[in-house]
């Protein structure tokens, strides 16, 4: 096969089935590593009431572990024989150790890995070792426990995975890395004929990183919701049953996730999800509001227009806090102080790209990306503001940038039949002709010949980036020959 492979998200083919194709019936020794912690423990709970007759829960801490001598009992009392260990599974020779010792009468008959770290951090500010502990508990603890169990027959070889690895989380990267491992592992096992499943879970009500409360509301905001742990255990049970390597199960409201996800810019992996796609097609009276922007933007620079300057950055202040307020949630904009940090008032990616989408908007500017990150308070962006609307005039060529960033999500949205795709490159290329023939001729016309091109590499780069095949080929051919 050949030809250009990229993911998509799909519905899985047993998500409306009541009763999953193969009904999981837990028996002998199940093995939840990270057992003693809430994922584990919820877990735990539905194995001991369906079945199993013996749970080994494994952690860092084993008895020591919060919470971990009311789990045993509450188990013990739902009908299973419960042993919780401390072993580091990341650790070959403890694991080896502690699979051994597991009891011939109730042989090992299932394994369900919850066990992971989700420390925050961004991967510029991570050392070695902090990517290794993110890393450490997932992906060794996982390779471990595929080394050690070969080919043993299982019922179950459950991995614990995260949509960080599906589809990215801000400040995540090492833990989406380790997560997408987990995706790839299963995906190598199934394929060699042993039982795997990587469920890639969204948030858990009061587990996981959603117990921190302001995490679960800034995963609100991302539209990924939270899901109660019974429905997760019951989502579990089902996907167990199924045939499928790697499953993403989360809860999401497609209204709010899918223009956050595709803000910066369009992708293909949600295109499959039919409230996804809706989510994304154009508006009813969409023209209209933009012609609504455009009359705010001018109202805007005519308010300023009239008032001093001490007047002028007060309005631009008012109007920032508005809109931070508007991107996270508040109800008001008393919680957002000018001198406070972006990052401090919960801002992280794609809120930053939702508050630079806005503010475009209402001040008919084209805000670069990065502006949050530059000017990370509100009074800095104010300021910045200011010197746009005020002390500087924009260009005409803004105005048409701002015009071609309102393609950006039509295109997105557009037919994908060839003869459409085709008059739409048609029109797209007879623009860019326009252009180029306004500037004096072809993108890389007037090569051969002294120009500015031949002692500047940037204006090189940059025309080269902007030529069409042909061009370039026409361009080596001048410039050294035909071999």
């Amino acid at each position: 096969m050949s030809g250009t492979f990229a993911r998509r998200l799909v519905r899985a083919p047993g998500a409306d089935r009541a009763v999953p194709a193969h009904e999981w019936q837990p028996s002998g020794t199940v093995l939840v590593t990270g057992g003693t912690g809430a994922l584990g423990g919820h877990v735990a709970r539905w194995l001991a009431g369906n079945g199993a007759q013996h749970l080994l829960l494994v952690s860092r801490r084993g008895l020591q572990a919060p919470g971990a001598d009311e789990l045993s009992a509450e188990l013990t009392a739902l009908g299973a024989e419960v042993t919780i260990a401390a072993c580091d599974i990341a650790d070959r020779d403890a694991l080896s150790a502690l699979l051994d010792g597991i009891p011939a009468e109730h042989p090992l008959t299932a394994v369900v890995h919850t066990a992971g770290d989700g420390s925050s951090a961004l991967l510029d500010d991570c050392g070695l070792d902090d990517l290794a502990g993110v890393v450490r508990a997932k992906v060794a603890g996982a390779v471990n426990l595929d080394d050690l169990l070969g080919d043993r027959e299982l019922d179950a070889f459950v991995l614990f995975s995260s949509n960080a690895g599906v589809w990215g989380s801000g400040g995540q990267g090492a833990y989406a890395a380790a997560n997408a491992f987990l995706d790839a592992l299963a995906e190598r096992r199934k394929l060699e004929g042993r039982p795997a499943l990587s469920v890639a879970w969204g948030a858990w009500a009061g587990s996981g990183m959603a117990a921190d409360e302001a995490v679960a509301e800034q995963l609100r905001r991302r539209g990924v919701l939270e899901m109660s742990p019974a429905l997760a255990v019951a989502l579990l049970v089902q996907a167990v049953g199924e045939e499928a390597a790697c499953l993403t199960v989360a809860d999401v409201d497609w209204e709010r996730f899918a223009p956050a996800f595709t803000s910066v810019r369009r992708s293909a992996l949600i295109s499959r999800i039919p409230e996804a796609a809706r989510a994304l097609e154009p508006a009813e009276g969409a023209n209209g509001d933009a012609s609504q922007d455009e009359d705010r933007a001018q109202q805007l620079r005519d308010r300023l227009a009239a008032a001093i300057p001490a007047e002028q950055r007060r309005i631009l202040v008012e109007l920032v806090r508005e809109h931070v307020a508007a991107v996270l949630g508040h109800a008001s904009t008393s919680s957002v102080e000018p001198t406070a940090a972006f990052s401090e008032l919960g801002f992280d990616s794609l809120s930053a790209v939702r508050l630079r989408n806005q503010l475009n908007a209402a001040t008919g500017q084209r805000l670069p990306a990065t502006a949050v990150f530059d000017y990370p308070t509100t009074a800095a962006l104010s300021d910045y503001l200011l010197t746009c609307l005020v002390d500087g005039e924009a260009s005409p060529d803004s105005f048409v940038l701002a015009e071609l960033d309102k393609l950006d999500p039509l295109i997105a949205t557009a037919s994908t039949d060839q003869s459409g795709s085709r008059r739409i490159e048609a029109r797209l290329e007879a623009l860019l002709a326009r252009i180029r023939e306004s500037r004096g001729g072809s993108a890389l016309s007037g090569r051969a010949g002294g120009t500015d091109a031949d002692t500047d590499p940037g204006l090189v780069l940059d025309q080269l980036d902007a030529a069409t095949p042909d061009e370039i080929l026409n361009f080596i051919d001048q410039q050294f020959g035909r071999s």
